[in-house]
């Protein structure tokens, strides 16, 4: 008995087809899994690029999230997946956590911890390493620009107070907020965040600029220090 001939996606019916299911019912009726099959192209010798997609999705337990925490090395471990593909699917990722980070940038005024973990959320909270980012504001609390102050390790990330205030004073900030990741997902503030916190408060009243608040996130929650009266 001959060996079975692969199925490939050029042998499915039209409509299943992921290109061609898109252009005739549109793109919200793609799966995640065929939506990733028309970035990669093609899958293996033993599976077709849908089915690919769809082992890598359950590898992540279907969750965009996580696949999104994935790194090059980590995808490449799918056979079928090199480094193009790995690279365009991470590159895909990227920019719909760009389009949510654009819809929510047009927030007129930022008024609680809450606020800030919406903001920053889509862009830190799943990095394997800290960053320390900054948020400038006028006198009515409305956004003036972003400032990535410092990117570090798991544990901490190295801070110079005077990096922070320069953007602050160049762009006539009244307002600051500091907001950071933490990859444990623990947003208990460790001894360092608040010596941090403490320093840059007192630093930044000298030039009349106002600290509103420190926030801490990770993956579901966040920590205020505004919000737990520690400012």
């Amino acid at each position: 008995m001959g060996e079975r001939k692969k199925l490939v996606i050029t042998d499915w019916a039209l409509d299943d087809r992921p290109r061609e299911k898109m252009m005739a019912k549109g793109i919200s009726a793609l799966s995640n899994a065929e939506l990733l099959a028309i970035l990669i192209g093609s899958g293996n010798l033993e599976e077709t690029a849908v089915d690919l997609c769809q082992r890598i999705l359950q590898y992540t337990g279907n969750d965009l999230n996580k696949l999104g925490k994935c790194s090059i090395n980590d995808l490449c471990k799918f056979k079928g997946i090199g480094k193009a593909k790995a690279i365009s699917i991470a590159a895909a990722l990227e920019i719909g956590k760009r389009r949510n980070q654009t819809e929510i940038v047009q927030k007129k005024k930022i008024s609680n911890g809450r606020d800030v973990y919406e903001y920053f959320h889509p862009m830190i909270n799943d990095l394997p390493y800290e960053e320390l980012w900054m948020l400038l504001l006028n006198r009515a609390h409305k956004i003036i620009d972003r400032k990535k102050i410092s990117q570090g390790g798991v544990s901490e990330t190295v801070v110079d107070i005077r990096l922070i205030l320069k953007p602050a004073i160049v762009l006539l900030a009244s307002s600051i907020i500091l907001c950071h990741n933490h990859p444990s997902g623990q947003v208990i503030p460790s001894l360092q965040d608040d010596i941090l916190t403490r320093r840059l408060k007192e630093a930044a009243v000298i030039l009349n600029i106002n600290l509103l608040d420190h926030v801490i996130i990770s993956e579901d929650k966040y920590f205020s220090y505004l919000d737990e009266k520690r400012l």
